[in-house]
This record gives structure tokens, sequence and C-alpha cells, in this order.
């Protein structure tokens, strides 16, 4: 049984949902300054780094498609902030902007108890963006802030965004 099919997780979970939900419009201004201001990419970051406390929650809440899909959002923004070619970025807070759309409507989905949320929804269209995304940022290696550590098992490289799409089955 997971946290989301437990009756005593409810609390914990419209909890988690309700803190999401209040991040959408941080969420949504970032991606209108950088709008506004393609090459700020310091944005980016920013906007990174609020996905990264959704990703969090939604881990140790067992909402393991949503933490997924925020890491694929995630990654996007690390990786659109080590460019300053501005079609491009201006093509990423599109493609953002749907991110943050499908995931609330994920979150809407999870609090009514579905734990797949991200099944039912359409998007096809927003999987041929992030496939023509991914190749544009096959040589970027750089998918977060946080300096890496040389020992670290983990490689954040190109293959991070295709096998993030492979795990949530896009």
């Amino acid at each position: 049984m997971t946290m989301q099919d437990d009756p005593a997780m409810k609390e914990i979970i419209d909890d988690f949902c309700k803190e999401t939900n209040s991040l959408f419009v941080p969420l949504q201004k970032t991606l209108e300054n950088l709008e506004a201001a393609p090459t700020n990419t310091k944005e980016l970051e920013r906007f990174g780094q609020m996905i990264d406390r959704i990703m969090g929650a939604a881990k140790s809440i067992g909402a393991t498609e949503i933490a997924t899909f925020c890491e694929l959002g995630k990654t996007i923004g690390y990786k659109a902030s080590q460019t300053k070619d501005v079609p491009l970025l201006n093509v990423v807070v599109a493609i953002l902007f749907d991110t943050i759309d499908l995931l609330s409507k994920m979150i809407a989905k999870l609090q009514t108890g579905n734990a797949t949320p991200l099944r039912g929804l359409n998007t096809d269209a927003f999987v041929t963006r992030l496939r023509w995304l991914s190749d544009k940022f096959k040589n970027i290696d750089r998918a977060s802030c946080i300096v890496e550590d040389p020992d670290s098992k983990k490689n954040l490289s190109q293959a991070s965004i295709d096998e993030l799409m492979n795990s949530l089955g896009l």
C-alpha cells in the first residue's frame, strides 16, 4: 500500500497539494520575468529551485510520477540556464509554462486519489516539444546548480532528460 492509498495519509497529501498549488503563482511569475528578459537565466535557476521543492515533497509522500515530472522540469530549467540563445530560451519558457499547466492537472488528479496522475492527460504535443528540446540540449552537461562531485555515481548527462521522459512513459 502506498501513502496515496492509505486513508490516514489523506491530510499529508492534501497539505502537499495545497503547498504545491501555492507555488504555481510564483513559478508562473518567474517564467513571466524570464519571458520579459530571456537572458536573465537566474530566473531559470529560481524556477528549478522551486520545482525542486515540489519534487522533494512528492518523493516524500510517494508521489513518484509527480516527483519524476518535476525532475524533468528542473533539468530543463537548469540546462536552459547554460545558454544565451534567446529564441531557444523563448521556446524553453513556453515548455515550462506547459510543464506548470500539466503539473497543476496532475496535482488536481492526486487530490482526487489518483496515484498515476499523468495518465489520461493529453501529452502528445508536450512530448514532441521535449524531444526537440532534448536534442537542442545535447551539448549541455550541467543539469543542476550544484557543483557536481567528481566521485558521484550519478551522471547528469544529456541522457537525463531522455531517461526521465522514458520513466514517465512519455
